[in-house]
């Protein structure tokens, strides 16, 4: 058996490659005849067909081999790959403070205060510095030898070699023996030879400054400061030793909430106090959060993991390797979930609930479950060079061995409170097994238990694929979207005005409110913890409301609602807004209609010719449009236009908070949004 010793201190295996054996020939002692000459493209194919790419070129080639692509992700892991080495230093004890810097020009820069990149010439390459040959050479760094680093989030070489190579121009400066270097490289090639600029005292480590280039990410490819913030933030929470300071240009975060121009982090409670700001103000199953940090014999690395459950909403998971984000999860992350599991259920033997607990999984037990878990290893293995899955077997188990431990401890010291997460993780279970047993409820009998006769006009199409439906404002619009739908794949709830903000209700006032049990009812597929993506029954829900400032706020409390109670409904990609016109303009027997106002006056000058008359109409609400004016608009899928709502996983943090305070119980919070922003209300002129 491997304890954690080996799993923390030892070497990876070597793996043999297979040899291929050539199939003997026909009969023995005859050669396999040569391949015959003259084949079509043979004479185009030979020895200088063959392309060698040197350096870094293969990076520049096929970027997405080394950073998964050139989109805005790929972008931001320019920045991952030099904090990370940053982080390497920092957890091997040799920094203390980590400095990023995003400039107005675009360039980003990462500082630190460790040792810094050697400088002495290379053994290999004598005419080249240890510095040199770690920025242009791929798998070369010091994160090879377990000797320099026990725990590294990288290999020191391939990844800041990959950020040279993928940067218009990259700057590095070392301070190290009292004597500041620096080297300059543009897209992977250097500028000079490395520089000594002299004595220097106080300062020591390495700073890397660079641009990524727009002829890999696109002209227009810029850091978010928002992201930059977060994943800054993320590395002191993991890591309570080291201080994290952000600086940003002003100018770069104007109109954008919740990102200063400078910050300092630093989090000695680690994942608890991380995990204590992402569930801040939810309801929690049992208020005690399930936490703990181990070290390893000998300093070769720690666990750490925090833990709570969440009563009426969605959990998550969050796990690192060596402050590497693992979004896939990995190895780590099913040792921990085995482990409550386990835990669980030898509390149920206790208390004499064993048979109950027989039919719970670890997808019960992780249903509405917030958790973080970091782990630091030697020699992670991870699935792809982006690193998104931790595949080192025996984190596995020994994850399961140490949260299990703990995890024992922590329901003996309080039995109430393990008696409220076991009754809570058996519910969702019971659930579960009550909805494998349902019949599907059909269309008819969801009509019915609408408790509202005609309100709801379904569709006539069996299955979701394909059906539609609208949610409209009021009666009156009910009636127009009921003639001008398709009856087979299109259905209509009308509402009765503006419904419940639930960012700002109770509970109970959410559960007594009609209008949304009857929505909710229509759907099918359940709320929060209940929710059941395979139980919606239509595959677009389409909020379709007047083209005014009323419309618009129906519309941002049903995107409240369905963002609080039903958020995989957006994630999967189901939420749309219709996007009806305000205005009608005719010019004898020409007809176009108009969005807006700005849209309006650009038709008014593009889509009409001579000096005839065009009539203005405004709509006042969808019920005054006549129903082929509202299909041909609005519902026809060949000529209408919708908006898709659609969250950013990175910007879901700063969504709920927006939303917080946008539509919460907290008006001062409103107050003062209204008061940021008045300078932009006052240069608009409101038709009333």
């Amino acid at each position: 058996m491997t304890d954690a010793n080996d799993l923390f201190g030892a070497q990876s295996s070597t793996r043999k490659a297979a040899v291929p054996v050539s199939a003997p020939a026909k009969k023995a002692g005859r050669a396999a005849p040569p391949p015959a000459l003259g084949t079509p493209g043979e004479a185009g194919y030979n020895a200088a067909s063959i392309e060698v790419l040197e350096g870094l070129e293969p990076v520049r080639r096929r970027p997405g081999m080394y950073i998964g692509g050139t989109d805005e992700k790929a972008l931001h892991h320019l920045f991952a790959e030099v904090i990370d080495n940053a982080m390497d230093e920092a957890v091997a004890g040799h920094a203390s403070f980590i400095e990023v810097e995003l400039e107005e020009g675009g360039y980003l820069s990462v500082t630190d205060n460790g040792r810094g990149i050697p400088v002495d010439p290379h053994p290999k390459f004598p005419k080249k510095s240890a510095l040199e040959v770690i920025m242009t050479t791929l798998h070369a760094g010091g994160k090879f030898d377990s000797k320099v680093y026990e725990t590294s989030g990288g290999l020191h070489g391939v990844g800041v070699s990959v950020v040279n190579a993928l940067s218009e121009r990259l700057e590095v400066e070392v301070a190290r023996g009292q004597t500041l270097y620096r080297q300059v490289f543009a897209r992977g090639i250097p500028q000079g030879k490395l520089e000594n600029l002299g004595r220097v005292h106080n300062r020591r480590g390495t700073k890397v400054r660079f641009k990524p280039d727009p002829q890999i990410f696109g002209k227009e490819a810029r850091f978010s400061p928002r992201r930059l913030f977060k994943m800054a933030r993320s590395k002191a929470y993991l890591f309570g030793g080291v201080e994290i300071r952000w600086r940003c240009a002003p100018a770069l975060i104007e109109g954008i909430d919740n990102v200063p121009t400078e910050a300092t982090f630093r989090f000695p409670g680690g994942l608890k106090d991380y995990l204590a700001r992402e569930i801040e103000g939810k309801e929690l199953v049992v208020d005690h959060v399930f936490s703990g940090k181990v070290e390893k014999p000998g300093g070769h690395g720690s666990l750490e993991w925090a833990v709570a459950w969440l009563a009426g909403e969605d959990g998550f998971s969050s796990s690192y390797c060596n402050t590497i984000p693992t979004p896939e999860g990995g190895t780590h992350e099913s040792g921990l979930r085995v482990a409550l599991l386990r835990g669980l259920r030898e509390h149920a033997e206790r208390v004499g609930q064993a048979k109950r607990m027989t039919a719970v999984t670890t997808d019960d037990v992780m249903a509405t479950c917030a958790s973080m878990l970091s782990v630091f290893i030697r020699e992670p293995e991870f699935q792809g060079q982006t690193k998104d899955k931790l595949a080192t077997q025996e984190a596995a188990r020994i994850v399961e061995t140490t949260v299990r431990d703990a995890f024992d401890h922590w329901l003996a010291a309080s039995p109430q409170q393990a008696n409220k997460v076991l009754d809570w993780v058996i519910d969702r279970a019971e659930e579960r097994l009550r909805r494998r047993q349902e019949k599907e409820v059909a269309r008819k009998t969801a009509t019915r238990k609408l408790r509202l006769p005609g309100k709801l006009a379904d569709c006539t199409n069996a299955g979701a694929a394909g059906s539609e439906l609208f949610i409209v404002e009021g009666d009156s619009a009910g009636g127009s979207a009921k003639q001008a739908r398709d009856r087979t794949t299109q259905a209509v709830l009308p509402l009765r005005g503006k419904i419940l903000n639930v960012a700002s209700a109770g509970k109970d006032k959410l559960l007594q409110n009609q209008q949304l049990a009857d929505l909710v009812q229509a759907l099918g597929c359940g709320t929060g913890a209940h929710y059941r993506d395979g139980d919606l029954r239509y595959e677009k829900i389409i909020i379709m409301t007047d083209a005014d400032v009323d419309g618009a706020h129906i519309a941002s409390l049903l995107i409240t609602f369905f963002y609080r109670q039903m958020p995989r409904l957006i994630d999967n990609g189901h939420l749309y807004l219709a996007m009806p016109p305000l205005y009608r303009l005719t010019q004898g027997a020409k007809t176009v209609y108009a969005r807006d106002d700005a849209h309006k006056e650009q038709l008014l000058k593009t889509a009409f010719k001579g000096n005839g008359k065009v009539e203005v109409g405004r709509f006042k609400g969808l019920g005054e449009m006549l129903p082929n004016q509202l299909k041909e608009t609005t519902m026809d899928p060949r000529k209408r236009t919708l908006l898709k709502v659609t969250v950013l996983p990175d910007e879901k943090p700063e969504t709920g908070e927006t939303i917080e305070r946008l539509m919460g119980n907290k008006p001062e919070a409103r107050f003062a949004f209204i008061q940021e922003r008045a300078p932009f209300a006052a240069e608009e002129q409101l038709d009333i």
